[in-house]
């Protein structure tokens, strides 16, 4: 068991860096609808430029063009069919208060949004959990490496969650768990990856992995994040933050690759 001690410890300091993701974003007291905007748009850039720059140019790279793009397409319509079974339930207008309907609106339409960003980066870091464990158990130089690139670009998705989370139910508490939670995944997928998977786990199954996640991501980004961006009036924010959130993850995977 010693030698399954450092690789499930570097993917379990890889995930909980969310959390420190989440500690800065609440660093700031007041959040601002132009900060929520920047966030979200910024959560869009993020979760791109991984897909294509790293999950999906990684899977093309390891098991070909036909197949990473077979992966990556299974990903959105698993993501879209998931989507279609969450019901969209808003209340019903009894009032006559239209700026109260459409508030309420925009609050369960940002909660959902919360609901799928969570759970598509909670997805990805399923895979990133068993890539750090596989990498460390073939040589742990590479395998801190890994971990600390999946580190770097695991804390502006800390933020990415918890904002988002605590704008829609005002409550730090909540919004902290969800980040934190979304990152122990990565150390449950090794665990998993362990008991499970191990003797029968390839390196064709864990880039076609990685090519059905960067699918998830990009559907949620461009079928959630910035619809819901665009229904505030600092929408044009959105498009700052998309490219922010791609020049830090830039610079995160150089730095750390």
């Amino acid at each position: 068991m010693e030698q399954f001690f450092i690789p499930l410890l570097l993917s379990f300091l890889a995930g909980i860096s969310t959390a420190i993701g989440s500690m800065i974003a609440f660093s700031v007291k007041k959040f601002k609808a132009s900060y929520i905007v920047l966030i979200l748009g910024f959560s869009v850039g993020v979760m791109i430029f991984i897909s294509f720059a790293e999950f999906l140019r990684t899977s093309i790279t390891n098991i070909g063009f036909f197949y990473a793009n077979i992966g990556f397409f299974i990903g959105v319509v698993s993501i879209f069919l998931l989507d279609s079974l969450i019901p969209h339930v808003y209340k019903e207008e009894k009032s006559g208060n239209k700026n109260i309907l459409e508030k309420e609106k925009r609050s369960c339409k940002l909660k959902k949004t919360c609901i799928l960003l969570t759970l598509g980066i909670t997805i990805h870091n399923f895979p990133e959990g068993i890539a750090v464990l596989f990498s460390t158990l073939s040589d742990i130089n590479l395998g801190i490496m890994v971990a600390i690139a999946i580190a770097i670009h695991n804390i502006p998705e800390g933020i990415s969650i918890s904002v988002p989370i605590y704008y829609a139910t005002k409550n730090k508490g909540k919004a902290f768990l969800y980040s934190f939670l979304s990152g122990i995944a990565e150390p449950i997928g090794a665990v998993l990856a362990l008991l499970v998977l191990y003797p029968f786990i390839s390196q064709f199954i864990l880039n076609f992995m990685f090519a059905v996640v960067a699918g998830i991501m990009v559907f949620i980004s461009f079928d959630e994040l910035l619809p819901t961006c665009f229904k505030y009036k600092e929408s044009h924010l959105s498009i700052l933050g998309l490219f922010i959130g791609m020049f830090v993850m830039s610079l995160g995977l150089y730095i750390s690759g």
